[in-house]
């Protein structure tokens, strides 16, 4: 049978989630060699959510803790603690409904004197423990994260 471009525009089945393949899925890791727009498109052939913070331009804890809610539009407020970002990425949205699963991306971490190593360290964290929660519930959480 000849290939036409109708044929090669089609992804193969399961070509979607091809940047997730082999990688676990509960885990927070370096973004490394995906590309955002990869990933976004993964997740959308699998049915997940796809969750995307820019925080390039913040300059401190509450900043980052702002930028995510927003961008990741997260209906409970994210306050001003890393504790309340972990709250209001779990029960709640446990607590709304059957969910499919999360691909999670957090682009331009800062690296600075007001976000040190041990600030980003914490963010991190935040994102292993609601990974853990996800992975308790057979639920998909994938975190990828770059630095500034």
């Amino acid at each position: 049978m000849p290939l036409d471009q109708a044929t090669l525009s089609v992804p193969p089945p399961g070509a979607a989630d091809l940047p997730l393949r082999g990688i676990r899925p509960n885990i927070v890791q370096s973004i490394r060699a995906f590309r955002v727009q990869d990933l976004q498109e993964a997740a959308q052939g699998l049915g997940h959510h796809f969750l995307y913070a820019n925080l390039a331009e913040a300059q401190s804890k509450q900043d980052i803790l702002d930028m995510i809610g927003q961008q990741f539009m997260l209906t409970v407020a994210v306050g001003k603690n890393f504790d309340s970002l972990y709250d209001s990425i779990t029960d709640p949205v446990h607590k709304s409904g059957p969910q499919p699963g999360f691909v999670a991306v957090l682009e331009h971490v800062p690296a600075h004197a007001k976000f040190d190593k041990e600030a980003r360290e914490q963010l991190l964290d935040i994102f292993r423990d609601a990974a853990d929660y996800w992975g308790d519930r057979k639920i998909p959480f994938r975190c990828f994260y770059s630095f500034l």
